[in-house]
């Protein structure tokens, strides 16, 4: 009996990809204590993982390079870019994630005063080089050549001495279930840390990103006080967000 309903709940996982434990639990009529049980073998050398209220499966595709995702859906990134910079303000410290997006920010906030910028993304401490209006407080760490990013306990200890008033924060992945996601421990540490020190939380996520769940969880959707994207999100993601008093942006393509 056991072992059968154990399979059955390793393919209802595998069919749906992220559940919670309540949704489990009504399915199979089970106690969340013995459905704890029962996944304690199930997550065992497989691809599940447990995940805040539930578990999800993870995605065994790897990472692609930057230039791989940089040309992935540009014409997106880019409208979700300038929505973003739309967003800032003069005398604005705005902390900007690693990420393809965050690459045609710069050229959206030249015609700012006064712009600070905390980074540990390369490409957008390159781009923003001739430009006196935006003032570049690289973070330090060990360079990250898939995200050219540099990433590292360093960088989170000196992203928490700053004040920052907006966020804007890529991820690999994002659901209600498993909230904003990367493959990553050291730059979901340095998100975590954004996060916390940022008085407003934008998340820059196209539309391929909803859905989707990498190996870390860095963050609840609930936190995110705008989504900027370029696609309407499923009406269950649309809900929750504005439930917890965040809204949703979309750019034009």
């Amino acid at each position: 009996m056991r072992p059968k309903r154990i399979d059955e709940i390793r393919n209802y996982i595998y069919e749906n990809k992220t559940v919670t434990l309540d949704q489990i639990c009504n399915r199979f009529e089970v106690s969340k204590s013995t459905l704890r049980r029962d996944l304690s073998e199930i997550i065992e050398d497989s691809d599940i993982k447990k995940i805040y209220g539930g578990v999800t499966v993870l995605s065994k595709k790897e990472m692609s390079s930057f230039e791989e995702r940089y040309f992935s859906n540009q014409s997106a990134k880019a409208a979700i870019a300038a929505v973003s910079a739309s967003l800032i303000e003069d005398g604005d410290i705005v902390f900007v994630d690693s990420g393809t997006t965050m690459t045609h920010l710069v050229n959206h906030l030249i015609h700012k005063k006064n712009i600070t910028i905390l980074t540990n993304n390369i490409e957008v401490i390159t781009r923003a080089i001739p430009f006196n209006n935006i003032n570049i407080i690289s973070l330090s760490g060990t360079l990250n050549r898939k995200t050219l990013s540099l990433i590292g306990s360093s960088a989170v200890q000196l992203l928490q001495a700053f004040n920052i008033n907006k966020a804007l924060i890529a991820t690999t992945g994002y659901s209600i279930a498993s909230g904003l996601t990367c493959s990553s421990p050291l730059e979901a540490d340095l998100k975590r840390m954004a996060i916390q020190r940022s008085k407003e939380v934008y998340l820059l996520a196209d539309s391929s990103k909803c859905g989707p769940v990498s190996l870390i969880t860095y963050c609840s959707l609930s936190k995110v006080n705008i989504l900027i994207t370029e696609e309407t999100p499923p009406v269950e993601v649309v809900n929750y967000i504005k439930e917890h008093g965040g809204s949703i942006l979309l750019a034009k393509i």
